[in-house]
């Protein structure tokens, strides 16, 4: 399996603190059936900056312990970047890293609690670029889930979306595995990954969310989301989806 959203990199974000627990992850995430991982550091929330050369050069570092360590697990540079006004600044400046080399698909995040007024512009912006935004874990934004039709709009303009693996398997609680179903069936989730951080409760759960996606929607769903992932960093189009709108009566009955 490909992983396109984890923090693995050792003492960069709230991840891994040290490259111990790194290589614990790493061994966490083989054993859980992955072989290849984008590592995505939190970039420019606020709280953390991992320019995109320090991120290159540390997945390096990281590869070679993975190796000397007999850990068959291949690492990719990547960011997952908060959405921020500086954005197109970074871009211009070369210090955005994306899910795959040719800089088309862009791993981006939102505030847990809000879409900034300006989000549409940006997504306007980043598309006239070439650039195909992924939503991360838009199951778990409070607004998002208050407001659907949030995701759907901009699924329309052109982004797609990764749902958290824990989020599908309850490990983030009732309301976000229920709200993650709703956005499988109406067809508004492209990929799983793990975001694994070394945090209680956030391990890999990869397995687990694929064997329920096939029996809850069938083999097909497994196959194109694991090939979503493939393609995307491949830089390869997507399978696309048919999606509609989550019925807002529907989405209440859940919660």
């Amino acid at each position: 399996m490909i992983d396109l959203h984890c923090h693995l990199l050792p003492g960069v974000d709230d991840g891994s603190k040290s490259m111990d627990i790194s290589l614990k992850l790493a061994t966490d995430a083989v054993k859980d059936g992955i072989d290849y991982a984008l590592l995505t550091p939190h970039h420019m929330n606020g709280v953390y900056l991992n320019h995109k050369q320090s991120v290159i050069q540390q997945t390096q570092e990281f590869q070679v312990e993975l190796d000397r360590h007999k850990i068959p697990l291949k690492v990719f540079p990547g960011q997952e970047v908060r959405i921020n006004g500086d954005l197109l600044t970074a871009l211009d400046q070369d210090d955005i890293l994306f899910a795959n080399e040719g800089g088309q698909y862009l791993m981006l995040e939102f505030p847990d609690d809000d879409i900034p007024n300006y989000t549409s512009n940006m997504i306007y912006e980043l598309m006239q670029r070439g650039i195909i935004p992924v939503i991360v874990h838009p199951e778990r934004n409070t607004k998002i889930m208050k407001q659907p039709d949030i995701l759907y709009d901009l699924l329309n303009k052109g982004c797609l979306s990764q749902i958290t693996a824990g989020s599908y398997v309850g490990i983030f609680g009732h309301k976000v595995q229920k709200f993650s179903k709703q956005l499988i069936q109406s067809g508004q989730v492209y990929i799983f990954a793990s975001d694994a951080h070394n945090l209680p409760n956030r391990k890999y759960e990869m397995t687990n969310a694929f064997a329920k996606l096939g029996n809850e929607f069938g083999n097909d769903y497994v196959s194109k989301f694991n090939e979503n992932a493939k393609r995307i960093i491949n830089g390869d189009n997507i399978l696309s989806n048919d999606f509609s709108k989550i019925k807002t009566h529907l989405f209440n009955f859940f919660k």
